[in-house]
């Protein structure tokens, strides 16, 4: 082997040691630790159906997270109630919190199971998420991750 070619790999092998160590520098100087991952359902309810909506999250989003939560594939899940700022403002957030972000992989697959048993055939889920129509509008979704502040 020559010198040069020596030299060469010696340096290339410096390298992820050297990029190892900026990254564990940085990550000292954030001013905060990675948290859970939480996934966000802003709902606006319409006007006089809010419990009858919360009813029907009683019977099957509560109980499908709370076999997952029983499963480990989620921490814990919150609804929040607010009071709106106009009419294109929600007043229901559906939070559903993580681990990480690595809980994602693979979730549909093993979320399947349990909606199936909670809300029956997919069939049955269309009727269901129709009829939430009636009370409810989805204004959107966000997942992001909690930072802890140090």
């Amino acid at each position: 082997m020559s010198l040069r070619f020596a030299v060469s790999l010696a340096a290339l092998a410096a390298i992820p040691a050297a990029l190892h160590a900026q990254a564990a520098a940085a990550a000292q100087t954030r001013p905060y630790t990675e948290g859970s991952v939480w996934d966000i359902s802003m709902i606006r309810t319409t006007d006089g159906m809010t419990d009858d909506y919360l009813r029907s999250l009683g019977q099957t989003w509560k109980r499908s997270l709370d076999e997952a939560k029983k499963q480990g594939l989620i921490l814990s899940y919150k609804v929040i109630e607010t009071t709106t700022s106009g009419p294109d403002d929600w007043d229901l957030l559906l939070m559903v919190e993580y681990k990480n972000w690595a809980a994602f992989d693979g979730l549909t697959d093993k979320m399947d199971p349990i909606w199936q048993k909670m809300m029956g055939n997919e069939d049955q889920q269309r009727q269901l998420m129709t009829k939430r129509l009636e009370v409810r509008h989805v204004l959107g979704d966000k997942s992001g991750q909690e930072l802890i502040l140090k």
